[in-house]
């Protein structure tokens, strides 16, 4: 599946989508839920192979949902860079889909036109494990990662591509070990222009297929 998103940059956002303090995970709670869940799926909580996996589990959801914030951003002056394409590929992160709670991979390319100076590579990596950290959707999470960089940079000249491989979709239901979703969203001149669109769009796809 591909979808492409368009639309206008608010202020960026690092709140999480979740009402719920990440302080407030009970990892003590989670862990009696998690022994509960395994008794009613017939297993025994006490016996040797699952002697600490409560805890391990609940460790693991307190981890995962509090990833960091997207460190202040390292912007470099440079002159020489106006009106040049940057994409940014090879990041994978991943998610837990908000629906069945199953993991999905996320690569993501990202790409902007720089205008008097350079976003630190770095960042880009950190923007999408940030927003990967919490229950999400694709579709949602390209549009939080472009948004993100679109206030970084404070242009809409700003594109995002993902694909992704969803543990929903390969291991339950249809059970499609190849099936991949991929979300696109662009902005500013990346919208209004096809030859820049065109230019990231294939970049991406030449990036996923050497994977």
């Amino acid at each position: 599946m591909t979808s492409f998103a368009t639309g206008s940059t608010p202020e960026p956002s690092l709140a999480p989508t979740t009402n719920r303090s990440i302080a407030a995970i009970d990892t003590g709670r989670v862990a009696d839920l998690i022994s509960q869940l395994l008794v009613e799926l017939g297993e025994d909580p006490s016996r040797e192979g699952l002697l600490g996996t409560p805890d391990r589990v609940a460790a693991w959801w307190s981890t995962f949902l509090s990833p960091g914030g997207a460190a202040p951003a390292a912007c470099f002056a440079e002159s020489q860079v106006s009106d040049q394409l940057v994409v940014v590929g090879g990041m994978s992160v991943w998610s837990l889909c908000e629906h069945h709670l199953l993991p999905m991979n996320l690569h993501v390319t990202a790409g902007y036109v720089p205008e008097g100076e350079v976003v630190g590579l770095s960042k880009f990596g950190r923007i999408a494990r940030h927003f990967a950290g919490r229950l999400q959707v694709q579709e949602r999470f390209t549009r939080q990662v472009a948004e993100h960089l679109a206030g970084v940079i404070g242009r809409e000249d700003v594109a995002v591509a993902v694909r992704g491989t969803h543990l929903c979709m390969t291991m339950r239901g249809v059970r499609m070990e190849d099936a991949r979703t991929t979300t696109v969203h662009t902005g500013g001149r990346f919208w209004s222009d096809p030859v820049l669109n065109q230019q990231f769009v294939t970049l991406a796809a030449a990036r996923w297929n050497a994977a």
